[in-house]
């Protein structure tokens, strides 16, 4: 069996790898229009990501009636799978391509005016639009440091760190080695980038208003901005469609600031908010974000009758 399971990451590694490896020649305009082609084919056979992206849509945006609902979910998944198509052109395909892509970036102000006066900055990155490009871009123009967790297909590890350290970013673990990096980063007065909206484990979080659900929210931020002083920007790397990507730098919602960790994970929250303002569409809605609940910490017998996904 354990032969078995190996020869079937193997060749899922290898096609995942070839796939990546060709589409790094293709244009961002003809991934677009792949995309396009794809994404549907995602939303009738995926029964999971389209259950999910109209719960968590649902959620979101109340006001919008099923027909818009339906819509921005189509929209969602096709710009999903854009991103994953385009995987191979960040990482992979020739570097001045990658860099001409990007056709505007807006608010790069923040960073350059918190590194004047001598201050690091953490750039909350949330899964909006194509987040290896913004990569690209941030490891191009600042020493810019970031966690990172290898891939579930370990064959593929090599391929994806080199391409996401070929800027010049460095990447560190998801553990206390990997954070104590980050310190010393911004210490420098450097960026170091953070997923603000991935679900951490029990302990490393807060229940905290996400578009106004509870969801458990990481507390690096507070712990990293009362240790170094830093400054908090969110960035996304927004698609235009058959053209390339805008980068976008936003000032944090205040309350990131705070001392106290659930307010600080509302501001991040807040923050998450306000990029995805910029084209819903382009939010991996697919995540489970509220897989936990408050009632499950607090251990109560019947918190599973609380859960958004059944």
């Amino acid at each position: 069996m354990a032969a078995s399971a190996s020869f079937a990451e193997r060749f899922k590694s290898r096609a995942v790898a070839t796939l990546w490896r060709i589409l790094s020649g293709w244009q961002p305009a003809s991934l677009w229009r792949l995309a396009r082609l794809v994404g549907p084919l995602i939303q009738h056979v995926s029964r999971r990501e389209r259950r999910v992206t109209r719960i968590n849509l649902g959620q979101a945006y109340p006001e919008l009636d099923e027909s818009a609902r339906r819509q921005r979910s189509r929209d969602s998944l096709v710009h999903s799978s854009a991103t994953m198509l385009e995987l191979g052109f960040a990482w992979l395909g020739d570097a001045r391509r990658v860099s001409d892509s990007i056709q505007e970036v807006h608010g790069r102000e923040l960073l350059d005016d918190a590194r004047d006066r001598g201050q690091g900055v953490i750039v909350l990155a949330p899964h909006f639009g194509n987040w290896e490009v913004l990569n690209f871009w941030l490891s191009s123009h600042f020493p810019f440091t970031a966690m990172y967790e290898p891939p579930k297909l370990a064959a593929l590890d090599p391929i994806i760190r080199r391409g996401r350290e070929r800027q010049g970013a460095r990447l560190v673990p998801t553990n206390p080695r990997g954070v104590a990096a980050l310190l010393k980063a911004l210490k420098r007065t450097e960026a170091v980038g953070i997923l603000p909206d991935q679900e951490p484990g029990w302990g490393s979080g807060v229940f905290a208003p996400f578009f106004g659900r509870q969801a458990y929210t990481a507390t690096l931020l507070p712990k990293l901005v009362a240790r170094t002083d830093a400054r908090v920007v969110t960035g996304v790397a927004r698609r235009l469609p058959g053209r390339g990507f805008a980068i976008h730098f936003l000032a944090a919602d205040e309350r990131v600031y705070d001392s106290n960790e659930t307010t600080s994970a509302a501001g991040v929250n807040a923050s998450v908010e306000a990029a995805i303002a910029l084209d819903p569409a382009q939010y991996q809605w697919e995540y489970k974000r509220y897989r936990k609940t408050p009632e499950e910490a607090e251990q109560r017998p019947d918190w599973k009758r609380f859960r958004l996904y059944r």
